[in-house]
C-alpha cells in the first residue's frame, strides 16, 4: 500500500492495523518533520513500513526508487495536518502571529509572504476565488496591495477583515479561512501536484486495487471527479460510488476539520 501524504501516520496506522502481517506501506511526506512523527507513531509495525521524503505529484518515481512497481491500496489526503496548522509555526493558521511561510516542504522556492507581495492585484484575486472559494476575493486582493508589505499571518488577516464588509463575515468559518487556505494551496501548487499524481498512482493499482483520494476543496473534488471519469472512460477502471463520501453528522461534531472532507475511489478492473 501507499500513503501518498502520510502525515504523522494515522492514516497509515489505520491501514497497518486492518491488513494482513504480509501486507507493507510505503508512506511519503514531503515535510521532513511530519515524517519524523510518522516514523515514531509506525515504529511498532518495524519492516513493514518504509517512509520516503518526496511530493506524491512524484509518487511513481517514488515508488520505483523503493523498488515498488505495483500497489494493493492507494490513498491521498490532501490538505495540511492538525498538527501543522497549530504547532508548525509556518503560518498555516491564522490563531496566532507567524511569519508568512506556509511551505508544506521546507525546501520549497516560494513562500506565502512572497507570493502575497509580488503578485498583481488580479491575479491575486483569481486566486483567492479560484482556491478559496471566496466571494470577496477581489476586494481582500485590493487590501492586501494596500498594505504592503505583508510580513506576518496578523497581516494578512487584517488584511481579509478590511477586505470583507462585517456583515458578510460567515457564521461558522474564520473570516480569513479560505484566503489562507487558497494562498497555502498557491503556495505549494497542490492543484497542479494533484492533476500530475492521479494517472500515475492509477497506473500502479493491480486489478482489484483501489485509489481513494480525500479532498476539503470543492476545486480539488472536481478535479478527481473529472480526472476519475476520464480514467473510467478507458475501461481499466471503474468509479465506486458516483458521488464522493463524506462524513456523518457524529465524525463532524467529533471532527469539526472534517465537515468538508470528500472521500472519492476509484478500482482498477482489469
Amino acid at each position: 500500500m501507499i500513503d501518498g501524504t502520510v502525515g504523522m501516520g494515522g492514516h497509515a496506522e489505520a491501514l497497518l492495523e486492518t491488513t494482513r502481517p504480509e501486507v507493507r506501506l510505503l508512506g511519503l511526506d514531503v515535510d521532513p518533520e511530519a515524517l519524523a512523527r510518522a516514523r515514531a507513531r509506525l515504529a511498532r509495525f518495524g519492516d513493514r513500513v518504509r517512509l520516503a521524503r518526496g511530493s506524491f505529484r512524484r509518487i511513481d518515481a517514488l515508488a520505483a526508487a523503493e523498488s515498488i512497481d505495483r500497489a494493493a491500496a492507494v490513498l491521498l489526503d490532501l490538505g495540511v495536518s492538525s498538527w501543522q496548522l497549530e504547532s508548525s509555526g509556518r503560518g498555516f493558521s491564522f490563531q496566532t502571529s507567524e511569519p508568512l511561510d506556509m511551505r508544506l516542504d521546507p525546501a520549497g522556492a516560494e513562500t506565502a509572504e512572497r507570493l502575497l507581495n509580488r503578485l498583481p492585484e488580479a491575479e491575486l484575486a483569481r486566486l483567492i476565488a479560484e482556491h478559496g472559494d471566496e466571494p470577496h476575493a477581489r476586494r481582500i486582493a485590493r487590501a492586501v496591495v494596500r498594505r504592503r508589505p505583508l510580513r506576518t499571518t496578523d497581516d494578512l488577516v487584517a488584511a481579509v477583515r478590511a477586505g470583507v464588509p462585517r456583515p458578510a463575515w460567515p457564521k461558522r468559518l474564520h473570516v480569513a479561512t479560505r484566503t489562507f487556505q487558497a494562498v497555502r494551496m498557491a503556495v505549494n501548487d497542490e492543484p497542479g501536484a494533484l492533476r500530475q499524481a492521479l494517472p500515475a498512482a492509477a497506473a500502479l493499482l493491480v486489478p482489484g486495487a483501489r485509489l481513494g483520494v480525500i479532498s476539503f476543496h470543492s476545486g480539488e473534488d472536481r478535479i478527481v471527479k473529472l480526472a476519475f471519469r476520464s480514467l473510467a472512460a478507458g475501461g481499466a477502471y471503474a468509479v465506486v460510488e458516483p458521488s464522493p463520501l463524506m462524513p456523518g453528522d457524529d465524525e463532524a461534531r467529533a471532527n469539526p476539520r472534517a465537515r468538508s472532507a470528500k472521500l472519492r475511489v476509484l478500482e482498477r478492473v482489469a
